[in-house]
């Protein structure tokens, strides 16, 4: 019989007293080992991680990518299970993780992302299903991509399967909060893509976030969650059209600070 596999859970965090202490706690009974990277919170999140006893390092912000990339360096296990602060494992996807902790038989694997907006539960709108792969072999895949939303990239002779449970994402308790944090993100991603060379027309800038709600709000059905559904789909597609202005602008030599 296998011996179970020990698993490292890492977490970046910045000012996130609000939401920390929920998301360690999930973590325990699964995690042998959990290493929280945080860049200089101003608030609790220190203390309240060095009271439940992780690992905690400090880092000046890099980016999402860099500072994942660092955590997954950090940990003492290869196997590492990543959330953000505001992520909680279900008692379901706890019960699946640690099955496969005692019967370890692929390089990684993915779940479902169960995202709550402002109190709701977000069944539809491009927001579920949302399969992210969490748990893997670090010495298999790494995090790439683009800031601000890298994800995990995996050698490509891996093998990945998928758990049962949803991954409970707390994301926004207003609405404003999901526009400015949507500005935020289309700033960054926009300076990602004009460093790998990309372009943004005129059509780009227009088409494609009419393309996004169209895609978010009828075909993976956004008007069955409401009022919220309905303003997230709007949301997804001012990001696209900042996304693409900004990147433009960029591309014109022009400030976009």
């Amino acid at each position: 019989m296998k011996e179970p596999i020990r698993i490292s859970g890492i977490i970046i965090t910045y000012n996130e007293e609000k939401n920390i202490t929920r998301c360690l706690e999930s973590l325990k009974g699964i995690c042998d080992e959990i290493v929280v990277v945080d860049s200089f919170s101003t608030d609790q999140t220190k203390t309240i991680c060095t009271t439940l006893g992780v690992s905690f390092f400090e880092r000046s912000w890099t980016g999402f990518l860099d500072q994942k990339n660092f955590a997954q360096e950090k940990a003492s296990h290869n196997i590492v299970l990543q959330l953000d602060a505001d992520e909680v494992i279900s008692t379901e996807l706890a019960e699946s993780i640690n099955t496969v902790k005692g019967n370890w038989t692929h390089d990684a694997y993915r779940f479902n992302r169960f995202n709550n907006f402002c109190g709701k539960w977000i069944k539809h709108s491009g927001w579920y299903p949302e399969l992210r792969l969490r748990l893997y072999d670090r010495r298999k895949g790494y995090w790439g991509g683009l800031d601000p939303h890298p994800s995990v990239s995996m050698e490509k002779s891996t093998t990945i399967s998928i758990l049962e449970g949803n991954l409970l994402h707390y994301s926004y308790d207003h609405h404003i909060d999901l526009t400015i944090r949507s500005a935020e993100y289309a700033k960054q991603a926009a300076i990602s893509m004009n460093k790998l060379g990309k372009t943004a027309s005129n059509f780009k800038i227009f088409m494609r976030p009419v393309f996004r709600f169209i895609q978010d709000y009828f075909f993976k059905r956004g008007f069955l969650d409401g009022p919220e559904g309905l303003l997230i789909c709007k949301t997804a597609a001012y990001y696209t059209f900042l996304k693409y202005l900004y990147l433009k602008l960029i591309n014109q030599g022009k400030s976009i600070e």
